[in-house]
């Protein structure tokens, strides 16, 4: 993974900083984003560490670790605090954070996305009101699990889920001044993107209002350990090169994490099997099969496989009949309606 530090390091005057205190002056605060491209969890982390450093007297530091930048790869995003005085002098990855943020629920499938989370940490995932995942049985029992709708309130708003999670991670960490992060926030995009202050604002106190926490999720004693790094390959255990160990894994590939809240779903009464979706999706996750109703139509149109679909909506757009609709996806609904293309491989 490439690191790119970005640290937030100044000192704020006594003037400009409402000056605030770590729950442990002896220790860093450390709070791990968990996301994927496009949700914003690199401005996010960039937002919380400004207002710490400029307007709460703070020192901090935030980078962001990521390979391919386009939406729907994994993105990691540091924040990490210390109190005034102390100097921050390691860039290091967080491998023990104080609180963990999962921008999508099915990041939580991955158990490294919630590693060598403290057993008084704080874990605040992304997913509408439900059924409680059973991946966080997994949790320390001791730890506090938030769950917040930040894409539906984000989509409500007119804004993004990282305005929503500031807004959630203010409330939890009462410690932390919150018109301070949202000044912060508002100044990071009043340049570029004055319209979106305003929605941004409003998602931002909808994250600290409308949350919900769920007791007995985890059953863990202690912290969580973390994640291991790569191993150190030798002569005798590195392993061949130029070999694929994984031929024709293409099949394999899971873009449902691409996905930010919103899916195409088919009304098979209108579709007139045109083939139009099919020639700009750049996925080719539209299955089709032959007609089993005897009509006038040999190739119909299924469905949408949507293990293979990121949401980018183009079949959506270029549908000449509507067939094709945006729809919010709610949990489950993608596993209701999916229609798999290799269903001799992958159920």
């Amino acid at each position: 993974m490439l690191i790119s530090p970005t640290p937030h390091a100044r000192a704020a005057s006594p003037q400009s900083a409402t000056r605030v205190s770590l729950p442990r002056a002896d220790q860093y605060f450390e709070v791990r984003f968990e996301s994927i491209g496009g949700l914003g969890a690199h401005a996010a982390g960039q937002v919380l560490a400004t207002a710490a450093v400029v307007r709460m007297g703070l020192n901090g530091a935030h980078f962001s670790s990521y390979g391919s930048e386009k939406k729907g790869s994994l993105i990691r995003s540091y924040v990490r605090l210390a109190e005034g005085d102390r100097p921050i002098r390691t860039s290091a990855p967080i491998d023990r954070p104080d609180v963990v943020v999962v921008f999508h629920a099915a990041l939580l499938r991955n158990a490294s996305t919630f590693s060598g989370l403290k057993a008084n940490g704080v874990l605040i995932y992304n997913a509408p009101p439900g059924v409680v995942p059973t991946e966080l049985a997994a949790l320390p029992k001791t730890a506090r699990v938030i769950r917040v709708d930040a894409t539906g309130i984000a989509m409500q708003q007119h804004s993004r889920p990282n305005a929503v999670f500031l807004g959630t991670v203010c409330a939890v960490c009462p410690w932390l001044d919150r018109q301070s992060v949202l000044d912060a926030l508002s100044e990071e995009f009043a340049g570029k993107h004055p319209e979106a202050v305003a929605s941004n604002e409003r998602a931002f106190e909808a994250g600290a209002a409308h949350y919900e926490q769920l007791a007995g999720a985890g059953t863990a004693d202690g912290d969580l350990s973390p994640l291991q790094g790569e191993a150190l390959w030798g002569w005798q255990t590195q392993p061949a090169g130029g070999l694929l160990p994984a031929p024709g894994n293409t099949i394999w590939n899971d873009l449902t994490t691409s996905r930010t809240g919103w899916m195409p779903v088919l009304d098979s009464a209108k579709c007139i099997h045109c083939g139009v979706c099919d020639l700009v999706c750049p996925d080719y996750c539209l299955a089709w099969g032959e007609s089993d109703d005897g009509d006038k139509f040999v190739r119909k149109l299924k469905g949408v496989d949507y293990r293979y679909c990121k949401g980018c909506l183009r079949c959506v757009e270029s549908c000449p009949t509507g067939a094709l609709a945006r729809t919010t996806e709610t949990p489950g609904l993608a596993d209701k309606l999916r229609v798999p293309l290799f269903p001799e491989l992958i159920a």
